[in-house]
């Protein structure tokens, strides 16, 4: 099995449990997901199946969203609400104060990744230093904030959409809008709406999956090569392909394509998908990204 099943992770399991079962219930050995989700959040988690695993980090990654709830008045060690608590203030905010207040989250910001986070610092997960109590400077980083919608504050709590660059921190975020605001916030539920290019309209939970006959689940299986469309389609020779398929460059000058640098999705002449080729300024072939192999 090759392909993509879109699900949408329940609270309280990890990333990894939700792959495996996700993998039982189709049948298959081999999977992976694209991008860890916390025990406690919820939403969009693509998981690859078999062969597709090798494309994961060529799928698109430009933009990920979520609809999150911060808890104001409250810090934690893990900047969430499942951490221990190190301190408490009271919150003085109005709505109008915090919707204007997002306004300058948007745009190319610098970001401190939590402690808690599977970042590495010198060979070492920061969740593994956190948990052993340890706390070391980490660099901040540069994530984009598109879009940032404020959808209600009731019980100090306050709801946001948001959309942004992989790589952004939800928790990160919650906490630096506590501090501007003077009260410190946390980060008490996320779900993740949007992410590589797909989304939770069209994603199934466990539970659903579950109540699925073979031939059901087989059908949630999104083909490899529609989980590309981001790129360009190019058709090649028989030739071509066979020089493709082993690993060989083929000549720009030689392709129907748009000749724009960037990924493409190549086909033999009757529609098998092959992989992914790659144009760059420097070169004038089309370099070999990924194969498909045989099953």
């Amino acid at each position: 099995m090759t392909g993509f099943i879109c699900l949408n992770k329940q609270q309280d399991i990890t990333s990894f449990w939700a792959v495996r079962q996700t993998l039982k219930l189709l049948g298959e050995k081999k999977g992976g997901h694209t991008g860890t989700l916390d025990p406690f959040a919820t939403g969009v988690l693509p998981i690859a199946l078999g062969r597709a695993t090798r494309f994961i980090e060529l799928l698109p990654s430009s933009r990920k969203a979520y609809v999150a709830k911060l808890q104001l008045g409250i810090i934690t060690d893990t900047l969430d609400i499942t951490g221990e608590v190190i301190s408490k203030a009271p919150v003085h905010a109005s709505a109008f104060e915090i919707e204007q207040l997002l306004d300058d989250y948007l745009g190319t910001i610098n970001q401190v990744p939590p402690m808690y986070s599977a970042i590495r610092k010198d060979g070492v997960r920061l969740y593994d230093l956190a948990r052993k109590g340890e706390i070391v400077e980490r660099e901040e980083r540069q994530v984009n904030i598109y879009r940032l919608d404020f959808l209600g504050f009731e019980d100090d709590t306050v709801e946001i959409y948001v959309e942004c660059s992989a790589g952004t921190y939800i928790r990160s975020l919650a906490d630096d809008i506590g501090a501007d605001l003077g009260c410190g916030a946390v980060l008490s539920e996320l779900c993740r709406t949007r992410s590589n290019g797909f989304s939770i309209d069209k994603s199934t939970t466990l539970e659903q999956m579950r109540q699925m006959t073979p031939e059901e689940l087989n059908g949630l299986v999104i083909p490899l090569d529609e989980a590309l469309k981001k790129y360009e389609k190019v058709t090649v020779s028989e030739a071509q392909a066979f020089r493709f398929k082993n690993g060989g460059a083929l000549l720009r000058n030689r392709l129907d394509c748009s000749d724009e640098i960037g990924l493409y999705r190549v086909y033999s002449p009757d529609n098998r998908f092959l992989g992914v080729g790659e144009i760059t300024e420097e070169s004038d072939e089309m370099t070999v990204k990924r194969v498909l192999p045989d099953e």
